[in-house]
């Protein structure tokens, strides 16, 4: 079965089916370390895993997904408005790496998905900016690296952050990826989770949460949309989709936190 998103032809197999054991050959030998070892190696019974295959085999799916997740508009007015260098870990297709590049002389986007880093570099190239050009130019750096083992200096920036990547488990980040994040954020700076994973274990880390109110709906392109992306990643609210009719569908239909909080910790 396949289904039109945004004129494209995809299955609509659920993404907790969507992919065997077969698939994990796509990962090199550095990520296989990572999300194999000490897990179920099964992405049908490991959804961390089925979402990392998503990501280097359909990235393209995956921006469709994320077009229609948008941060409350709070974060944005939150984050600082200038800092002379900013590092996001996990960058993605760049969901806030292009809020990022206008607040910043320097930024490093670090992702270690090979075909995200693609599309980010497309992105920031066909994103015009203020002075004319592709967005960020020499100010932005791309690079391959893990929130465990960052391929950078010690205090390289003044704010550190990740969107919607970080979580409590080794491969995906951890204790020690929370380590590595402030290791290289400079003295004075700060470390910002943006939508965290678990907020009760940044706090046990010396982390702040903030929370901003509204209503808060993922904005599909279309209801036909909508719905076939709710097979893929929603199944459970597909019928209720169904039955609204309408490209917007609150978060609270999909059984999953918006994207209104963060959590963040001042490095002294």
């Amino acid at each position: 079965m396949a289904a039109e998103v945004a004129g494209q032809a995809v299955s609509a197999i659920p993404l907790t089916e969507r992919y065997s054991t077969t698939d994990l050959r796509v990962f090199s030998a550095d990520e296989s370390g990572r999300f194999l070892k000490r897990a179920i190696a099964d992405p049908r019974r490991n959804l961390s895993l089925a979402w990392e295959l998503l990501y280097r085999l359909e990235p393209d799916l995956y921006e469709r997904l994320i077009a229609a997740e948008h941060l409350h508009p709070g974060i944005l007015e939150w984050l600082p408005a200038h800092r002379p260098r900013i590092i996001e870990i996990g960058a993605g297709t760049g969901r806030l790496t292009l809020e990022l590049v206008a607040r910043c002389d320097q930024l490093t986007a670090v992702e270690p998905a090979a075909p995200l880093r693609e599309r980010l570099r497309a992105r920031l190239a066909s994103s015009p900016s203020p002075s004319g050009g592709g967005q960020g130019g020499s100010r932005v750096r791309i690079v391959s690296g893990f929130f465990d083992a960052l391929p950078l200096p010690d205090q390289s920036a003044e704010l550190v952050t990740a969107c919607s990547a970080l979580t409590p488990e080794p491969a995906h980040g951890g204790d020690r990826g929370l380590a590595e994040m402030e290791r290289v954020c400079a003295v004075g700076g700060m470390v910002v989770i943006v939508w965290p994973n678990q907020p009760e274990w940044l706090a046990r880390h010396g982390y702040r949460y903030v929370s901003f109110p509204g209503p808060m709906t993922m904005d599909f392109a279309s209801p036909t949309e909508a719905v076939q992306l709710a097979k893929i990643f929603y199944p459970g609210a597909v019928a209720e989709i169904q039955a609204r009719g309408d490209r917007r569908v609150p978060y609270e239909i999909l059984g999953v936190n918006p994207p209104r909080d963060l959590a963040y910790k001042s490095i002294s």
